[in-house]
This record gives C-alpha cells, structure tokens and sequence, in this order.
C-alpha cells in the first residue's frame, strides 16, 4: 500500500472513508428493536373473567397494568370456565403455542370444589409445566388452596400439589391465586367464589412482582 501525508488529497478521502466506515460499523451495533412479548394465561373462570363485563378479567386488567408500567407485552386469555387441570392439559399445545414468551398457569380450583382425587390434577399439573420447561418457556404457577370442608387429609394432598411441583421443576410459586381476596364478601361477586372488579384488581396488583420476575427470564 502506497503511503500518503495529511496533505494528500487522497489523505482526506481515505479518513472520510474511516470515518463513514465506523458510522456504519456502529449502526449495525445498534441493537433492534424490542420486541412484543407473548405471555399466555392458562386458567379457568378465575384467569376468563367469569361473570365480569368485558375488559375487566385478570388477563386484561394484568395487560393493562404491564404496559402501564413499560412493558411491551401481549397477554393472552386463555382462561376457559369450568375447566379441571386435566383440560387445561388437553388444550395445551394449541392454547401455548410456539413464540409464546412466558406462561401463568391458573388450574386446579374446578378439581377441588368437585371433589376429585388430588392426584389427577398434580399428574395434569405436571405434564404442564414439564411441557413449558421442555419448551423453554418461563413460567410462573399460581397455588390454590382446598376448603376446609373438604377434610384434613383432602386439604393436605391438595395444597402441597403447587410447592412440590414448582420445587420440581424449577418455576416460581405464586402460593395462592386468590390471595387477599377469597372470603372477602366485597371482594367477591354473589357466588362467593369469583372476584368482582375490584377483587380482580387486588389479584393483579399482588401478583404482578411474580409476573414481573417472569417476564424478566423472557428476555
């Protein structure tokens, strides 16, 4: 390479050269844009909205509560009323698709007001979050609890279904869903069993450090 001085014009035209380099250089290390990120909801009546006006179920209040705070999410209500942890399962892979960014699983509270075997909705439970691990999506599993009237040895197997799992399988453990709100009457709507507006958004406002931490790993 033939050598040249500052007072070259050839000098000059070689350092705007430098110089337009390093711009393009630094544009292409620029990092893109973030991107949308796809959290799923995967629930029963609690995570749907049952029994309150549009826009107002835990999905769309955490929704808005997310991007309120800055975060560029997409939360999808895949919550069905009157589901078991069992047909959560059998809707999973179309409900969880490929691209979703991260996952709260709300089940469990059907099987127990039925009255069915512990055991069925830990093995549903399971397979669930072993199907998220195996997928690599970070979840976040929220806890329900038996009423009393089910028995002790009923409420024992039951409540232990959430920690184990989530020791398990490495996930958060968000211990109990309705936190703050069940048994609250004026938190509840008549059925003593589902949140009204304003319990939703005790729910939400809980629950949302949890989330939070989750959509962190999605990152």
């Amino acid at each position: 390479m033939t050598g040249f001085s500052r007072g070259d014009a050839s000098y000059g035209h070689w350092r705007r050269y430098v110089q337009l380099a390093a711009t393009v250089l630094c544009l292409c290390a620029t990092p893109a844009a973030a991107r949308t990120l796809h959290l799923v909801a995967l629930g029963d009546s609690l995570t749907a909205g049952y029994g309150l006006p549009p826009g107002q179920g835990f999905a769309e209040v955490l929704g808005r509560v997310l991007k309120a705070k800055g975060w560029d999410v997409d939360v999808v209500n895949a919550g069905v009323s009157g589901e078991t942890a069992e047909d959560g399962l059998a809707r999973y892979d179309w409900s969880v698709p490929a691209g979703t960014d991260a996952l709260i699983v709300e089940l469990g509270a059907n099987d127990m007001l039925r009255g069915l075997p512990p055991q069925g909705a830990r093995a549903a439970l399971s397979e669930i979050l072993s199907r998220a691990t195996k997928a690599h999506v970070p979840t976040l599993l929220t806890g329900m609890r038996a009423a009393p009237n089910m028995g002790a040895d009923y409420q024992k197997a039951f409540d232990s279904i959430y920690p184990d799992l989530a020791t398990q399988y490495g996930v958060p453990l968000y211990p109990f869903f309705l936190d703050g709100v069940a048994g609250d009457a004026k938190l509840n709507q008549k059925d003593g069993l589902h949140p009204t507006k304003d319990g939703v958004q005790r729910i939400v406002a809980a629950i949302l450090p949890a989330v939070e931490g989750v959509l962190g790993k999605a990152k």
